[in-house]
């Protein structure tokens, strides 16, 4: 269990931890990739149910959703623990607290698996042991806005300077788990090899109960309508945030200040206008053009 209490987390320095360094061409967190030999060697179970995304593209929505499916829709059961112990980070490592993988080793049958990890990095058991994946995507301009203000308060990850700046790092790919071009469609070619449900955030934020019957079909689950209707009210994004559980307010400010602005910040898609000028956006969709020419994967970049 992460309690993040140790003395050697009060200590900590956080500067070490802003280090990013690459990994097989993908800039990654230093503490990560020291780390790095168990995770790749981790060892999956097969009934693990793995929750992956790029960064700050619902994934908390996502772990809730399914802690929920698991505990048969009770909100209750749900409240046992903090998200990141009940679905442990697999890559996570920081001093003084046991690692993703520590966690998971420890963690009975059947585990919840979040990871951010490009499909390119992900240990082989899992595809070994056949589990299925949830992969949740989210259009690019609002994850850059999210990603943003993410940094600003984590102390965990690199300061990342004014908006311009962060925003042509992220255009290059200049940022913790690389280009979210790669990311997400490097998930969405490899999603007929595998057991994966690849999802999208704007179709979650619109229809919410309808994707979580396709997440119920492919957890092989059966819910009552009433019991669905829970889920929805309990994972929207009011009760989230005023839910301890999963808005990461337990965590220490030494390594979360949320004073400035809340982990569970806006929740909502097409924010992005409200950040990019008119030339960032020009310029953002004349290279997005590019990137996704190849591709017959789609965004809604607002609903």
């Amino acid at each position: 269990m992460i309690r993040f209490e140790s003395d050697e987390l009060k200590n900590l320095d956080t500067a070490s931890l802003q280090l990013l360094v690459p990994l097989h061409g993908v800039l990654m967190g230093k503490e990560i990739v020291d780390n790095w030999e168990r995770v790749e060697q981790f060892q999956a179970r097969p009934d693990d149910v793995l929750i992956s995304t790029y960064p700050k593209a619902g994934t908390t929505w996502m772990s809730e959703i399914v802690d929920m499916i698991f505990c048969d829709g009770d909100p209750e059961k749900c409240r046992r623990e903090t998200i990141y112990n009940r679905v442990p980070y697999l890559e996570f490592r920081i001093p003084g607290e046991p690692s993703g993988v520590e966690q998971l080793e420890a963690t009975p049958s059947p585990r919840l698996v979040k990871t951010h990890l490009p499909i390119k990095l992900m240990p082989d058991s899992f595809w070994g042991k056949n589990c299925k994946v949830i992969y949740v995507a989210r259009n690019a301009k609002d994850v850059a806005v999210s990603y943003f203000f993410f940094h600003k308060m984590v102390k965990a990850l690199p300061d990342p300077g004014p908006w311009d700046k962060f925003l042509d790092d992220y255009i290059k790919g200049d940022v913790g788990y690389g280009s979210w071009y790669d990311h997400v469609i490097g998930w969405w070619e490899k999603r007929n090899d595998y057991r994966i449900l690849y999802l999208f955030y704007e179709d979650m934020k619109e229809d919410p109960k309808r994707e979580i019957r396709k997440i119920l079909h492919f957890l092989e689950k059966e819910m009552r309508e009433e019991v669905i209707d829970k889920i929805v009210h309990h994972t929207s994004f009011q009760e989230m945030k005023n839910n301890d559980m999963v808005n990461y307010k337990t965590i220490p400010n030494e390594l979360m200040d949320q004073s400035t602005t809340s982990f569970m910040r806006k929740g909502i898609a097409g924010d992005w206008k409200n950040h990019f000028t008119v030339s960032q956006n020009e310029i953002f969709d004349e290279d997005y053009k590019k990137k996704m020419s190849g591709t017959n994967l789609h965004f809604r970049m607002e609903i």
